[in-house]
């Protein structure tokens, strides 16, 4: 699959040639990881950091918000790279301090250890300086320590000459059971493809800036399909993954819904199909995802309006249940509720939310058995969920943040919050 790459210079998107020479000013990496978050992870490199000449940190922070990001660049400590994995960085890329005592301190699967090659032999300090040592020797040096290797070939990187495809094979065996990335020279779909049925990600900058290849075709590369149309099955579900229902999708399908971010699919009666486009139940794509099988993908979607099925229903096979259920119809009564219902009553007044909040938890915490502890959790979760419609966010929010507390590895500190007595 491909893995988008952003590299940084000065706080703008930049692509270079060799690692030194700048042809492509991007501009703002905003919007950029905005469209490149549809494929899954980005790759996001402080060019400014690797130098030693400064740092995009705040930006990269930013963008780590927006999609799961393999951070790279300037990180040449076991300290520096756990406070990116605990800002939540998917992953950290550590070049020449990608030693056994720095990668034993750090969660080797979420561990990349970048290997820079001119012509087999790794180098470093910008690509400036050779080591000796070629990608084999060092990848069988840090075996069992990294959960990948990124492996840039810099003859190629940037020049639009292609990739080495030859070499791929090799470097995948000898990286055992860590995961392999390839960067440098890919420029069509038909080379991402060959490097996936080896086993290896394709680390994609200047073709995608350069419109050389859409981010659609880079996507769909790897894909394949059993069906006499040759279209490719597409199972659509919203932010929690649950199944809203099945579609299917082709190369002009795909290519508008990446264009547009929206839920496009192929209708084998209608022609090209824009969900909500006639019943106003439009979707904002999130994000595509490959099956392991590369015949099927997944649109992850917010959907709009009544819901997916042409029946009104938030699923084809009828409403969601349990506290996504829940979620969606107090927000909707956030909007329509009448003046006299419960819902209003709290939305409106603060303090008996705030009431409620600190009884329901009290009630909560005495529970003796299993019974009283669903019946309690059941009241809690409806009083939390008004309390977080109150405060204008959703459910999908407050899932990312517990999941980007998921990726903090440095231990929190075991402390109360003081602000007196709640009860009061």
């Amino acid at each position: 699959m491909i893995i988008p790459s952003i590299d940084l210079m000065d706080g703008k998107a930049v692509q270079l040639v060799g690692g030194c020479e700048k042809v492509l000013d991007a501009g703002d990496p905003l919007p950029i990881a905005e469209q490149f978050r549809l494929a899954g992870e980005i790759a996001v490199v402080d060019l400014d950091a690797a130098l030693g000449r400064g740092s995009n940190a705040e930006i990269i922070k930013q963008l780590i918000r927006i999609a799961p990001c393999r951070v790279g660049g300037g990180i040449r400590d076991a300290q520096t790279a756990i406070s990116w994995l605990d800002e939540g960085a998917a992953k950290v890329v550590l070049g020449t301090a990608a030693e056994p005592e720095v990668l034993k301190k750090l969660p080797q699967e979420r561990v990349i250890a970048a290997l820079d090659a001119m012509h087999g032999e790794v180098v470093v300090e910008g690509w400036q300086k050779k080591t000796g040592k070629g990608v084999i020797e060092r990848m069988r040096q840090l075996e069992g320590l990294v959960g990948g290797f990124l492996v840039t070939f810099v003859e190629r990187e940037g020049r639009m000459k292609g990739t080495a495809l030859d070499q791929i094979e090799t470097l995948k065996a000898t990286c055992g059971q860590a995961g392999l990335a390839i960067a440098g020279g890919f420029t069509t779909p038909e080379e991402i493809a060959a490097a996936d049925r080896m086993g290896a990600d394709a680390q994609v900058g200047m073709a995608l800036y350069s419109g050389h290849l859409s981010l659609a075709d880079a996507i769909a590369a790897p894909l394949v399909s059993d069906r006499q149309d040759g279209l490719w099955p597409t199972v659509v579900t919203d932010e929690h993954g649950i199944a809203l229902g099945l579609a299917y999708s082709d190369p002009e399908s795909l290519r508008e819904a990446v264009r547009t971010k929206r839920g496009v699919y192929r209708s084998r009666s209608r022609g090209l199909w824009v969900k909500g486009a006639t019943s106003g139940a439009s979707q904002e794509l999130l994000r595509i995802n490959l099956d392991c099988d590369r015949d099927t993908m997944r649109f992850v979607v917010r959907q709009h309006g009544s819901g997916y099925c042409h029946k009104g229903t938030m699923t084809c096979w009828g409403e969601e249940a349990g506290i996504f259920k829940l979620a969606r119809r107090l927000a909707q009564r956030a909007k329509h509720a009448p003046p006299d219902s419960y819902t209003r009553k709290l939305l409106d007044s603060p303090q008996l939310l705030r009431e409620k909040l600190i009884e329901e938890a009290r009630e909560l915490s005495e529970t003796k058995n299993p019974d009283e502890t669903i019946w309690e959790t059941a009241d809690l979760l409806y009083f939390a969920l008004v309390a977080m419609i109150r405060g204008g966010v959703s459910l999908s929010d407050v899932e990312k943040e517990l999941d980007r507390r998921a990726l903090v590895i440095s231990r929190r500190p075991d402390k109360q919050k003081s602000k007196g007595n709640i009860s009061q």
